[in-house]
């Protein structure tokens, strides 16, 4: 079985090095961050585009580690964008810290992202939620995950679920990643 590549989709204002995302493309060849075209001015559709691009130029099986706004340019491109060849492409989607667009502390500079998709995922997903993450609750964590079709885990009081969350190389999300690329 070939192994996926796996796409980084950091949010907002991209994800530092010691982000759990930047340690897992530092310690795995087959992880590779999508450049978006702003990271601090951040627009729907250039960020769907770039993952499109992005998945469309793949040779190989695709896995999605998805960030904060990472977790809705997801959405967005799997129901908006995504060409069927694309989306085969596709075997799931680590969805962790979604930012609710109608939420308080969401970016002035991101646009375009709300109301965000409530349509099933076409690929195997899983959301994860902190209890006291500032930029999106459990609540719409968890309806997000419902009208996907999404794996839900709610993994604590753990803030935005980055660097300063304490979670290290965070080997518990790894393994649920790890475990998409290996079904069919």
């Amino acid at each position: 079985m070939t192994q996926p590549l796996v796409f980084v989709l950091p949010g907002y204002g991209n994800s530092g090095p010691l982000h759990w995302q930047s340690r897992w493309e530092r310690d795995d060849a087959r992880f590779v961050r999508v450049a978006m075209p702003d990271w601090e001015r951040a627009f729907r559709n250039g960020w769907c585009l770039a993952l499109d691009r992005a998945v469309e130029a793949a040779r190989a099986p695709v896995l999605i580690a998805a960030h904060s706004l990472g977790t809705l340019t997801t959405a967005w491109w799997a129901t908006r964008y995504a060409r069927p060849a694309a989306l085969a492409k596709v075997r799931g989607a680590l969805l962790v810290a979604l930012p609710d667009p109608a939420g308080p502390a969401f970016p002035a500079d991101a646009h375009g992202f709300g109301p965000v998709p409530r349509e099933r995922l076409p690929f195997p997903t899983r959301v994860v939620a902190s209890r006291d993450d500032p930029y999106g609750t459990p609540a719409f964590a968890r309806a997000c995950a419902s009208a996907w079709g999404s794996d839900f885990h709610d993994i604590g009081p753990r803030g935005h679920i980055n660097a300063d969350s304490g979670l290290g190389d965070w080997p518990e999300a790894r393994g649920w990643l790890d475990a998409m690329g290996t079904t069919d």
